[in-house]
């Protein structure tokens, strides 16, 4: 479920996301909005949505938050460190609500579900309080606030979806876009929070996600990343159409399948895999079709079946492994990266070597890696002390990263000398003579710019050297 643009990354995924000046659909109601995203695709997805909940209601989006009526911060919960960011960001809205004491700061998302209410008594700067689900009532709490009150709504829901809210592209460069295809997780991994502050796992009807992908591309986008936080277990049940037509059910191999034929110059990926759902069918769907990108995110967590057990993984050293060779066999030029915990509650030196020979025998394209932190509410929490001292921890992290750049380094530069298929994403951020793009890897490559194309076509590029993230080339013809 993340963006893995780079080769290592040792802290939370959280980037800032700002939104774009656009005019309302209906009415001005003269109010300005602005948006910032934490976290995880997911969170980014769902931005879009609440714009395009409030540009509906006469909202204009802003990118500066000073010029802002309502100001939101979609947050995350999956680390400490990510919560201690958006309480630092919080603070810093904090002057631009004294000069405009009009101004409605809340927030949104995975931190607000976790802590709720208590929001509103620990953040005195904070004006609504909104979880993944509720994002419909926005309107309603906005006017509670204008009203003088303060506002929550985290209840989740078993049936919201937002199939039928076509998402604001936020940040967008009118090329790749997020499709959200599911919401909720029903795993249980102890280590994590989001079964709580996401609900039980939900998957969006096909048909609006096809016809998603299919505006889409008639708007000019050439790039689409299925969405869920497992999106192997997408199953969407049986219904009858309008025509009383019973429509059969649908897993992720088949989605996959109806989306990569809305027209070969659409390039899907998704995210992100779980490993013990992942089966041969959808492999073999991503090998039968081109513009299915050969890249998966596979987290493994632990090289260690004992500490697999305890995360309550549901699968094992030997699963996982297996897994890795079944892509290994269908798809051979499958790029694969993961994410990695060191330090889980009781882990051992020995289990941890085991992390370390899992990593040397998948030889990851990239990684997440992270310390364990103890999050409340979890089941590790409930469960298990965090017993590894920290030194350990981050001494452990520091031989993940160093291993996981040899094998970046080692499989990017396989890449060198051979021809990609790249689709051009723009111009690249040292250089505006520079353009950039992703090959089916997730590895992006940067070269000179060509007349002859122009951002949102395929080329073809020859990698010719490269540094430990980024290929570079040349386009051939």
């Amino acid at each position: 479920m993340l963006d893995l643009l780079h080769t290592t990354k040792t802290h939370d995924e959280t980037r800032q996301g700002e939104a774009l000046d656009m005019v309302p659909t209906g009415a001005s109601n003269g109010r300005k909005l602005y948006i910032e995203s934490y976290g995880c695709q997911m969170n980014f997805s769902d931005s879009e949505i609440v714009a395009s909940i409030l540009i509906d209601k006469g909202f204009e989006t802003t990118k500066e938050y000073k010029d802002a009526d309502v100001v939101f911060i979609n947050t995350c919960s999956i680390r400490e460190n990510a919560e201690q960011r958006v309480r630092k960001r919080l603070k810093e809205f904090e002057s631009a609500k004294a000069k405009n004491p009009g101004m409605i700061v809340g927030v949104l998302g995975c931190m607000a579900e976790r802590l709720k209410a208590k929001f509103l008594e620990e953040e005195k700067l904070v004006d609504v309080v909104v979880g993944p689900d509720a994002y419909r009532d926005l309107p309603n709490l906005i006017e509670k606030v204008d009203d003088g009150n303060k506002a929550v709504n985290v209840l989740l829901s078993r049936e919201e979806t937002y199939a039928d809210i076509s998402p604001v592209r936020l940040n967008s460069n009118g090329v790749s876009a997020f499709i959200s295809i599911m919401r909720g997780c029903d795993n249980m991994c102890s280590f994590c929070v989001v079964p709580f502050t996401r609900g039980r796992e939900r998957s969006r009807d096909p048909q609006s996600i096809v016809q998603e992908a299919k505006d889409l591309f008639n708007a000019g986008y050439r790039e689409v990343t299925l969405l869920g936080q497992n999106v192997d277990s997408y199953k969407h049940a049986p219904k009858v159409d309008e025509s009383g037509e019973i429509v059969p059910t649908v897993n992720f191999a088949q989605l996959l399948e109806m989306v990569a034929q809305v027209d070969p110059l659409l390039r899907v990926r998704f995210s992100t895999s779980h490993p013990k759902d992942i089966t041969d069918e959808v492999l073999h769907t991503m090998a039968r079709y081109e513009n299915i990108c050969k890249y998966i995110h596979l987290p493994v967590q632990s090289g260690n079946s004992r500490i697999l057990d305890i995360m309550n993984r549901t699968y094992d050293r030997e699963w996982y492994m297996e897994r890795v060779d079944a892509i290994r066999r269908i798809i051979p030029t499958c790029g694969i990266s993961t994410d990695v915990i060191t330090g889980f509650c009781t882990e051992t030196e020995e289990e941890h070597q085991e992390t370390l020979s899992m990593m040397e025998y998948v030889k990851y394209d990239f990684a997440y890696m992270f310390a364990y932190s103890e999050r409340p509410g979890t089941l590790a929490a409930k469960r298990f002390e965090d017993d590894v001292p920290e030194e350990v921890k981050k001494r452990r992290l520091t031989e993940v990263v160093d291993l996981q750049r040899a094998h970046g380094l080692y499989r990017i530069e396989n890449f060198v000398g051979k021809v990609h298929r790249v689709l051009i994403e723009g111009l690249s951020k040292r250089s505006d003579q520079d353009f950039c793009g992703r090959n089916d890897q997730n590895t992006m490559l940067v070269f000179p710019k060509d007349d002859r194309f122009k951002v949102g076509e395929y080329v073809n590029v020859l990698g010719e050297s490269c540094t430990s993230a980024t290929l570079i080339g040349r386009i051939i013809d």
